[in-house]
């Protein structure tokens, strides 16, 4: 036997695990997380079906760009949910950079682009009609949705890449990701209001869909959403002073 195994033998009780203790993952899943991320995406499915099927079946050619509007705000706002709930749980360096790889991937490649496309397409199927813009509180609260959007992507992705050097790095920076962290939480309501406002009572919505599909897609399911993201939440995480 070698001297390695004689050391490893007489090591008090526990303390030979010491290392391999350190790097296994902690259980970060609280009571109710479980339920909490089946009705979010449940929710979020539901939403993303009903708008979908919605603008398929209704031969979306005769619109043309409008089509594309809540066929990708719908799509966004999935990832939106996804990219929000990948990264509430995690608070251990490991699962942390794990979280924010999806997080990123879910929102800053996935979901805002595609919100983006979907805003121009509604842009400019009204500019090519010669319509008004931001007429209906729908369109305003989508205008400010996504000037919000803008700054929180650039104050997320700033206050971590390049180890947030854009905001000093270190504590600064960290300091501004949880700022970042709050103001998204206040921005996601405002997100499924502004889809709430654009299915449950837009033209297009009352055009094509029956009242009680409208209440269950734009309205129920984005309360289940909101609740179930929230329910998620760490407080521990918000601690800014």
């Amino acid at each position: 036997m070698s001297d390695s195994e004689d050391y490893e033998l007489l090591l008090p009780p526990g303390q030979e695990d010491m290392g391999q203790e350190e790097q296994l993952v902690k259980p970060e899943v609280r009571k109710g997380d479980a339920v909490a991320l089946y009705a979010a995406m449940g929710a979020a499915a539901v939403f993303l079906f009903v708008s979908w099927t919605t603008v398929l079946i209704n031969d979306p050619t005769n619109v043309a760009w409008f089509s594309l509007h809540p066929a990708l705000q719908s799509l966004a706002l999935s990832f939106f949910v996804y990219g929000i709930i990948t990264l509430q749980p995690t608070s251990q360096p490991k699962t942390k950079a794990a979280g924010l790889s999806r997080h990123q991937l879910a929102i800053f490649v996935c979901a805002f682009p595609i919100v983006s496309i979907g805003t121009f397409a509604v842009w400019w199927n009204k500019h090519i009609r010669d319509h008004n813009h931001f007429t209906t509180w729908h369109g305003k609260l989508g205008l400010i949705s996504m000037c919000w959007i803008l700054v929180q992507i650039a104050v997320g992705g700033g206050s971590v890449w390049f180890g947030g050097a854009a905001f000093g790095g270190g504590m600064k920076a960290k300091l501004i990701w949880r700022y970042h962290r709050i103001s998204g939480y206040i921005l996601f309501p405002l997100l499924l209001l502004t889809a709430n406002f654009g299915g449950l009572y837009s033209h297009w919505g009352t055009k094509y869909l029956s009242l009680p599909i409208r209440v269950i897609a734009y309205l129920i399911a984005p309360l289940v959403i909101l609740v179930a993201v929230y329910v998620r939440v760490r407080l521990s995480k918000m601690n800014i002073f």
